[in-house]
């Protein structure tokens, strides 16, 4: 189904425009100077939206000091209090997020409601498998059809007073789930959607949660927005973001480098001149070109060919293609260290 585009802030979501990165902060939303400079620190590794949790007045004290200082806009997320939500808006966020399961009465959504609308601010419903409604559960228990139903319920409300500037978010700790939830809201639902796999945990775990879940619905056209959740630092999940972005083919923002897994025909040391390729062409400010390092004369001048710039090897000399074209050939170890510095002039040129 195609979406309904979004303005939050600059950053146009839904209607066919690029899948943005969205990350949160875990500072305390009370101290502004802390909240400032982790956003900064996301914004240069490539954060596009940002959301903060906005639990008190004191956070709401904040928030203008916070955003007469960034440069991205900012997502007050707002559970129990629907208050909080209205008084983020006259503090001048760009979005709110609010979590069906716990956010109170009709008449209080209502009120939001209608002050989201006198100020052109969207609203995420931001549907979570671990706080459903209590009825909801007792009916399904922690289900797509729980999640979907909650989602549904409340954007019916919002429409009902008037209000149609709605993000949807459907996430659960298990991808199936999570995926099974956005797959039906998108057959069902003009909104644009907010991918995620919530509590996904630490570290690699995390990581592969996040590129099944998410990474399954970009690739089947599902998707405005993401955020991998991800326990530890903050920058890491806008970093795993980029590569899931760009391992489903959806948004090239790295250097992207394909290299083969070796065999008994390899005989070079693929992998460390593989990380020497990565480390000198993943630095900030690196164009997202494709860079191919083959181990051997099989598939490796046909992937190079692929690329715009590759590099096969053989026993002794190795082959340097550029955009299907052969560039040269010549002998090693030099032919590693010319190689390099002819990506890193497509890189950074």
């Amino acid at each position: 189904m195609s979406k309904n585009r979004v303005m939050i802030g600059s950053v146009p979501i839904g209607g066919g425009a690029p899948v943005a990165i969205q990350s949160m902060t875990n500072t305390d939303t009370r101290d502004a100077d802390a909240t400032v400079s982790q956003i900064l620190e996301l914004e240069a590794a490539g954060c596009e939206i940002i959301r903060s949790t906005v639990f008190d007045e004191r956070c709401l004290e904040a928030l203008p000091k916070i955003i007469s200082r960034i440069h991205i806009p900012l997502v007050a997320d707002i559970h129990f209090d629907y208050r909080l939500a209205i008084g983020a808006i006259k503090a001048g966020v760009n979005k709110v997020r609010i979590n069906p399961g716990n956010i109170g009465s009709e008449a209080g959504v209502r009120e939001l409601a209608a002050c989201a609308k006198a100020n052109g601010i969207p609203i995420r419903i931001g549907v979570n498998g671990g706080s459903l409604e209590k009825d909801l559960l007792a009916k399904y228990g922690i289900t797509a059809e729980a999640m979907v139903e909650s989602g549904i319920r409340h954007a019916e409300m919002l429409e009902k007073y008037g209000f149609s500037d709605i993000v949807l978010s459907l996430k659960a700790s298990d991808p199936k789930t999570a995926v099974a939830a956005y797959r039906r809201a998108n057959e069902l639902l003009p909104y644009p959607l907010h991918l995620g796999v919530t509590e996904a945990g630490f570290g690699e775990a995390a990581l592969l949660k996040s590129a099944i879940g998410i990474g399954s619905l970009l690739m089947d056209g599902i998707g405005d927005t993401i955020r991998v959740s991800m326990t530890g630092g903050v920058v890491q999940e806008v970093e795993a973001a980029k590569k899931i972005l760009a391992a489903a083919g959806v948004r090239n923002t790295d250097v992207q480098i394909v290299s083969c897994p070796t065999c008994g025909r390899t005989r070079v040391d693929l992998e460390s001149i593989v990380r020497r390729v990565s480390a000198e062409l993943t630095n900030k400010g690196a164009k997202p070109i494709k860079v191919a390092v083959m181990g051997c004369a099989v598939n490796g001048p046909g992937e190079a060919r692929e690329a715009d710039i590759g590099i096969a090897f053989g026993s002794v000399n190795a082959a340097v293609f550029g955009r299907g074209e052969i560039l040269y050939t010549d002998k090693l170890p030099g032919v590693v260290d010319r190689f390099i510095e002819d990506a890193k002039k497509l890189c950074f040129e």
